[in-house]
């Protein structure tokens, strides 16, 4: 039957495919998903292994402010905050965003950075009248050796609570702690279950520490999760999952994604 169709109806089956897949890909981007092509929808059946990015994914990508914490005498919590979103301005992090949001509605007078950097999976340097600040993570402030004290221990009970805390140094010395937070989307659980059941292995990486990463994690039900992984490492764990023989599909929204995602 299946002869003689092909036989008597050529140009329909011909028409037909394509068809399909421009409806496919067009229906995809209607829902924000960009498909590279009929190749990628054929592929798209055999993925074993699904790796999802957290900020912006797995998590809203809408970060707030929940605690400014002043870790010198020198330096009062509207100072650091204020220092911080300075720094921030030119960050296109939602981290950074957030803090510069929290800035404005305390109604801070913000400066323009000088000389400002973003260091890749560490956090920012800029200067700010004069000082140089430093706004980041623990790695950020052991290579400018900037002593933590105690305080590390401070910014491992915010990790447990799946938040993520900043330290904030004014001329390499420690003056505070920015602790933000985002939330699940309330699909993300969902989601990562669907998967299960389908028996597709679900991954998350991301760049925060281990403490919040498997705070996260154990909310929206994964179980394996690479964490403190930098933007250029993305895309090696990807590469090494598909050495294993998985089909693999990176899920992310930022930037920092696309060498894993291609």
């Amino acid at each position: 039957g299946l002869v003689l169709l092909v036989i008597g109806c050529p140009c329909a089956l011909g028409l037909a495919t394509p068809t399909a897949i421009i409806v496919g890909t067009g229906k995809g981007a209607e829902n924000g998903i960009l498909i590279k092509g009929g190749e990628s929808l054929e592929r798209a059946h055999k993925i074993s292994t699904v790796v999802f990015d957290k900020t912006g994914t797995l998590t809203r990508g809408q970060p707030s402010v929940t605690e400014v914490v002043a870790l010198s005498a020198s330096f009062s919590s509207s100072e650091v905050l204020r220092l911080a979103a300075s720094a921030e301005r030119r960050s296109e992090h939602p981290f950074g965003q957030a803090i510069v949001n929290r800035a404005r509605e305390e109604k801070l007078a913000l400066e323009e950075p000088a000389d400002f950097q973003a260091v890749p999976g560490h956090g920012v340097r800029a200067v700010v009248a004069g000082k140089t600040i430093l706004l980041g993570n623990a790695r950020l402030m052991e290579t400018h050796a900037v002593a933590l004290h105690s305080y590390a221990k401070q910014a491992e009970s915010f990790s447990a609570e799946g938040k993520t805390p900043m330290f904030v140094a004014v001329d390499e010395d420690l003056a505070g702690m920015i602790v933000v937070a985002d939330t699940l989307k309330g699909d993300a659980a969902e989601t990562v279950a669907l998967l299960a059941r389908l028996g597709v292995e679900v991954v998350m990486i991301t760049g925060d520490n281990r403490q919040t990463a498997e705070t996260i994690a154990r909310e929206v039900g994964i179980e394996r999760v690479f964490a403190e992984v930098l933007p250029e490492e993305k895309a090696n764990e990807v590469k090494k999952l598909q050495g294993k023989g998985r089909i693999v599909a990176m899920v992310g929204d930022g930037i920092n994604d696309a060498p894993a995602m291609a």
